[in-house]
């Protein structure tokens, strides 16, 4: 089960001063969005050790959030920071796909 904010961040804090931010909006526990969590929790362990924090959101639980959002479709990550913001739809899966959108 999910948490209404769940904010992850790393143990390690190897850091290159390239801060990502990102926020992950989901719909509950649904398969799609749990594959979503496990995904992007993956690649930032992997591919941005100590250089993110990421933010979970339930849409279910924080609706509000998600209107100020615009949200069109769900699981979707949307990156923050460093700029230009990004907004990646799906279970982000497509490892390459998820790299390329946060410009690494």
């Amino acid at each position: 089960m999910i948490k209404k904010a769940d904010t992850h961040q790393p143990k390690t804090q190897k850091s290159t001063g390239r801060a990502y931010v990102l926020r992950l909006f989901i719909a509950g526990s649904s398969p799609n969005s749990l594959r979503a969590v496990t995904n992007i929790k993956r690649i930032c362990d992997i591919h941005l050790p100590g250089e993110f924090s990421l933010e979970i959101v339930d849409v279910y639980q924080q609706g509000d959030l998600a209107k100020k959002e615009q949200l069109i479709a769900l699981p979707l990550l949307i990156k923050k920071m460093p700029l230009p913001e990004r907004r990646l739809i799906g279970d982000l899966s497509e490892t390459a796909k998820v790299l390329s959108a946060l410009g690494l």
